[in-house]
């Protein structure tokens, strides 16, 4: 595998590239029932694993603040410990320091560890269920990492159009590791739209991206999540596509 991954359940995986460490969309609270709005969202497991676990985080990758499956309590109080948030505006205005904005199409180039020059950040569109309802789930952001040396790393965030990841695959021709949520999300709110990519529709986010490695997280933990790994696993398999697919291990070297 290109990079070393650990997930800890839910959209939360740890991984590290140009010698920093990178957490997404931080979920470390118990099992139980989450009031947003007029509705509900039950996390069905733990993590797996604590905050503690996963170890020195330099930057968190924060597709959104707004809905607790992305970022929780204890997700909260990680990110205020970090050296660095990077997330919509919106949720950087909320969350304040370290929490720092990264509008779509930009980015930021942190100075890498390593001593092998800079690794870039984009920024990337994310669009949190079907045309025409941003107004109701709120802005998302996805990210593509890159530097040289390095491999390219798309993150989706939670996504659920691939004429965005057509738009993203425009600007970056070359992913070689596609992190993509999926779990096909769907609440009250939507009905039986999906508000995250179902497995059908990570694979052909995988044919559009031309990803050489795919790792797919948001598709276990909570009873919002209609797929799981074997839906995507079987998507995979009918495709020709299941040599791209790889689950991370929930601990590191098991």
């Amino acid at each position: 595998m290109l990079l070393q991954m650990r997930r800890f359940g839910g959209p939360t995986a740890t991984f590290t590239l140009g010698g920093l460490t990178f957490l997404t969309d931080p979920t470390f609270d118990a099992p139980g029932d989450y009031p947003i709005g007029t509705r509900t969202l039950t996390k069905t497991a733990p993590a797996a694993g604590t905050p503690a676990d996963a170890g020195r985080v330099d930057v968190v990758l924060l597709s959104h603040d707004q809905h607790p499956d992305n970022l929780d309590t204890a997700g909260r109080a990680l990110c205020a410990t970090v050296p660095l948030v990077l997330t919509t505006p919106a949720a950087a205005d909320r969350l304040g320091p370290p929490a720092r904005a990264v509008p779509t199409w930009t980015h930021i180039d942190l100075p890498r560890p390593d001593g092998a020059g800079g690794l870039r950040v984009t920024a990337v569109p994310a669009q949190h269920g079907p045309d025409g309802t941003d107004h109701l789930t709120g802005p998302v952001t996805g990210f593509v990492l890159h530097g040289d040396g390095l491999p390219t790393v798309y993150v989706s965030g939670d996504n659920a159009s691939l004429r965005v990841v057509e738009e993203i695959a425009a600007r970056f021709p070359t992913i070689d590791v596609a992190v993509l949520f999926g779990g096909a999300a769907r609440t009250p709110l939507l009905g039986d739209a999906n508000l995250t990519l179902d497995a059908a529709g990570m694979v052909q986010a995988t044919r559009i991206l031309g990803a050489r490695i795919v790792v797919p997280v948001h598709i276990d933990s909570w009873a919002h999540f209609t797929e799981g790994i074997a839906d995507v696993r079987a998507a995979f398999t009918t495709a020709g596509l299941a040599n791209l697919l790889q689950v991370p291990e929930s601990r590191p070297g098991s």
